[in-house]
């Protein structure tokens, strides 16, 4: 098993932005405590690699700068030279934590979960879709057959519904809030609409329900979970009300589910936005110390129970 870490690759950005960008270092820096032997950096995905899910146009803008105003706004981060490499890398990481888990069974993007990029362009925070670029590339490759994504981050996965519509080997989950961005929703296969202010009982609860339906439905081989931190009652943009408790019970929910069906996981970080930011830090380390305690080899396992 394997930890792919980006916080090599830092994003620029204006004093007062609301993205937390640097969770992305606070988180690996906690991983790298106990898991260090088992991180790497990953290569950044080529322009080929990103052409599996976006239009090659769009590719080479992000690549060369020429993302016009409009498009700049969409994704919501100001262009730059490290806005570009940042992006190849966290697609890169995901590409290489889907090529462990189908050798041995898990891999971890420390990053990832830019769900909302479209093929032609980007939304939300996400410039990339590194879950629907690794999923193209695993099927085109025929390392994977069928692949479910599972996508709890508490914003609906608009860009991977839309970029994995009419791909049958791909069946895209989401559940999320029902009334948060973004506000023109591409269905997924299917998608579970949460009232604000749902809290560990229902949200557990409405999952446990879900996950056997969807492993039924989706049969896969290599199962992308994305980790939002969203959901937290403490989350500026989250209007759900998890407790940390409540996320590792949803997390353990999900990846012993994959145990059960014998499928390669792969888990991305996803979303988060509290304040202050290491609570956001506190839920995704505990994400990625349980999938290591689950799925690590012996002494991986051991070094995770030491830290939990």
């Amino acid at each position: 098993m394997r930890l792919y870490r980006t916080d090599a690759f830092p994003l620029p950005l204006p004093a007062g932005h609301r993205f937390p960008a640097e969770k992305y270092r606070l988180l690996a820096e906690r991983v790298a405590v106990w898991a260090a032997p088992w991180m790497e950096v990953a290569a950044a995905a080529t322009p080929y690699e990103l052409a599996r899910a976006h239009d090659p146009d769009y590719v080479a803008a992000v690549e060369d700068g020429s993302l016009d105003a409009r498009a700049q706004r969409e994704i919501g981060l100001p262009w730059s030279p490290q806005l570009a490499e940042r992006s190849r890398r966290s697609v890169g990481a995901t590409i290489a934590a889907s090529r462990t888990a189908l050798q041995q069974g898990c891999g971890v993007n420390l990053a990832g979960g830019t769900h909302h990029a479209c093929r032609d362009g980007g939304a939300g925070f996400c410039v990339f879709n590194d879950i629907a670029v690794a999923a193209l590339l695993m099927l085109d490759e025929a390392l994977a057959r069928r692949v479910l994504v599972i996508d709890l981050d508490v914003h609906q996965g608009d860009g991977t519904a839309a970029i994995a519509a009419g791909e049958p080997r791909i069946f895209t989950f989401s559940m999320h809030g029902e009334r948060n961005f973004p506000f023109r929703r591409v269905a997924g296969s299917l998608d579970i609409d949460l009232p604000d202010g749902t809290g560990d009982a229902a949200y557990l609860d409405t999952l446990r329900d879900a996950l056997p339906r969807v492993f039924a439905a989706a049969r896969p081989d290599l199962v992308f979970y994305l980790a939002g931190a969203d959901p937290y009652r403490g989350d500026r943009l989250g209007r759900l009300a998890l407790s940390f408790e409540g996320l590792a019970a949803r997390d353990r929910l999900v990846m012993e589910a994959c145990r059960r069906h014998d499928t390669a996981l792969v888990v991305a970080m996803g979303g988060g936005y509290a304040d202050p930011i290491a609570d956001t830090v506190t839920i995704q380390a505990e994400t990625v110390r349980l999938a290591c305690q689950l799925f690590g080899d012996a002494a991986l396992r051991q070094a995770a129970a030491r830290h939990g």
